[in-house]
């Protein structure tokens, strides 16, 4: 699997929005921003954008148990198993280990694959297809006949069978796994055809030409290459987007999908580009199919009547104009990355070294547990945390529990200020006492005040002045913390703050505020206040905080 290349920027709040390019795509898909990934080194680390690394969505996994038993439901894998358990006590193969044709006649007939309606080929394909991902995965393993086997080769049970069959979570997915790896890489070999050898012999010798026999060879494996890094950015495009995705909300249109890949982030499609996603989608429209047998996504593939080329003297039917209804899209493609395929493509991401977090990693211990493991983490979906750690706690508790956590007067306490009042928002009004009890607290009295009074509270006491110059560095401090705050927001809030009427003195107030992030607030009153006046003073009020600051 592949590291993330598509055209879309590796940031961790990055926002990709599925592309319609002239209506000629169906649907439309919206991946959410990956918000609130705070830098954990504070408001001076700054990071090089071309040396940003990339960001993997948190996701939620089904219990391994769960997604054993479903790997075991796959059709490719069912048939496996079952091959391996049919040839017990042992089977006679060919030299080759492969099953002779009454052998594969008997084991046909016992997977079902030799009724009278099918297609003779077709179960035949299926057959030699479970029996080769049995022999890979060590399902059947060949060997020489024992003495009372007869002679040649046999095939016999593997190691690997019982384990499998018992059900064994680990045993299950790492089979699943391995069988993945096959049908991804026999997928992407199908799109790269080997080139048929008659074709490389040349003169009148029919010897082969090896220069030319190697330039095949590597043309092949370059075209493989080609289709397994396309395969490996479609498959991870979708576990991000299925990250973001509400509930039975995942699929994802082929040509919205192929648009992502193909067209850069906040750019329209130009008609070369168009071309380029057409290309994209037949590319993955018989790899994806492939990789639904084996569960790593459920597809609906092309209807392949969009593509035939109008015979002579009939018109050519034109591609409908968005917007389109269900029936209509899923004509051009539809694919759903499963809770398997997200397990599996997790698991590679991780093979090569990517930190693919799951959600609820920093929700399993105390509150302080929470807010310092969301708040230093570059790769986090905060508010999901935040939902799975108040599920089932007690309002009141859980508040006063948090608020504790969100105190400290280090570089990342306005962070976890701003997690505490999320999630104190997610537990409602049963809260309301325990933030009534801080109110005088010079840290958290601020915020506690102004989270009662927006929700209707009355006979909320105004904070002093100190306690308030104190949360109007916090609250600043904790958006210059977020490494993609909106500037336009930093804007309106430095607009907002109450400077009238004399500029100079509330910054000589401001600039005394024992605040760890005071001169960084100045720094940034000083860059995005529209009045040049207030803009000097302010750089002046941030050289006198920085100067009061220990050596």
């Amino acid at each position: 699997m592949a590291g993330r290349r598509r055209n879309t920027p590796d940031s961790p709040s990055a926002t990709g929005q599925g592309t319609e390019p002239g209506g000629r795509l169906p649907a439309d898909l919206a991946v959410e921003e990956l918000y609130g990934a705070y830098r954990a080194g504070g408001l001076d680390d700054a990071t090089d954008p071309d040396d940003a690394p990339v960001f993997v969505p948190p996701v939620r996994l089904l219990p391994e148990a769960e997604l054993a038993a479903v790997a075991l439901q796959v059709p490719l894998l069912d048939r496996a198993v079952r091959l391996a358990r049919w040839i017990a006590p042992y089977r006679p193969v060919d030299q080759f280990g492969e099953p002779g044709a009454e052998l594969e006649a008997e084991a046909s007939a016992a997977l079902g694959l030799a009724d009278a309606d099918e297609d003779a080929e077709r179960g035949t394909a299926a057959l030699m297809q479970a029996w080769s991902l049995a022999v890979d995965l060590e399902l059947i393993e060949i060997g020489e006949a024992a003495k009372d086997e007869g002679e040649g080769q046999v095939a016999r049970p593997g190691d690997e069978l019982a384990a499998v069959e018992s059900g064994d979570p680990e045993a299950v997915l790492e089979a699943w796994l391995s069988a993945a790896d096959v049908v991804i890489d026999t997928a992407s070999e199908a799109d790269a055809p080997f080139p048929d050898p008659g074709e490389l012999a040349v003169g009148d010798s029919d010897e082969l030409d090896e220069e030319r026999a190697a330039a095949s060879v590597e043309e092949f494996e370059a075209a493989h290459e080609e289709a397994q890094e396309l395969l490996d950015q479609a498959l991870q495009v979708l576990y991000e987007s299925t990250a973001f995705a509400e509930q039975g909300a995942e699929t994802v249109p082929l040509g919205v999908l192929a648009a992502l890949l193909v067209v850069p982030d906040g750019q329209e499609p130009t008609e070369e580009m168009l071309g380029d996603i057409t290309s994209v989608m037949v590319a993955l429209d018989p790899m994806l199919s492939d990789l639904s047998e084996i569960g790593l996504v459920e597809y609906h593939p092309i209807d392949p009547d969009l593509f035939e080329e109008p015979e002579e003297g009939e018109t050519e039917t034109p591609l409908p104009e968005a917007p389109v209804d269900d029936e209509e899209a899923a004509r051009f493609g539809l694919v759903r990355l499963t809770p398997l395929g997200q397990y599996g493509v997790r698991q590679w991401l991780l093979e090569e070294g990517y930190d693919a977090p799951l959600v609820g990693e920093h929700a399993k211990g105390d509150a302080a547990a929470l807010l310092r493991g969301v708040s230093e983490a570059v790769n986090v979906l905060p508010e999901e945390e935040i939902r799975e750690w108040v599920r089932g706690r007690e309002p009141l508790a859980a508040a006063r529990e948090l608020l504790a956590a969100a105190r400290g007067g280090d570089t990342l306490g306005p962070v976890r200020r701003v997690l505490c009042q999320l999630a104190l928002t997610e537990l409602g009004a049963d809260a309301e006492p325990a933030l009534r009890e801080v109110l005088d607290d010079p840290e958290l009295g601020g915020f506690c005040r102004a989270w009662l009074v927006e929700r209707g509270a009355a006979d909320v006491p105004e904070p002093g002045r100190t306690m308030a110059l104190w949360t109007t560095v916090d609250t600043l401090a904790a958006q210059l913390m977020d490494p993609d705050v909106d500037t336009e927001l930093l804007t309106e809030l430095v607009g907002g703050l109450p400077l009238s009427p004399d500029p100079a003195a509330f910054l000589a107030e401001l600039w005394r505020v024992e605040h760890v992030c005071t001169p960084e607030v100045l720094d940034a009153i000083g860059e995005f206040h529209g009045d040049k006046q207030v803009a000097k003073e302010a750089r002046k009020a941030a050289y006198k905080a920085r100067s009061r600051r220990p050596e």
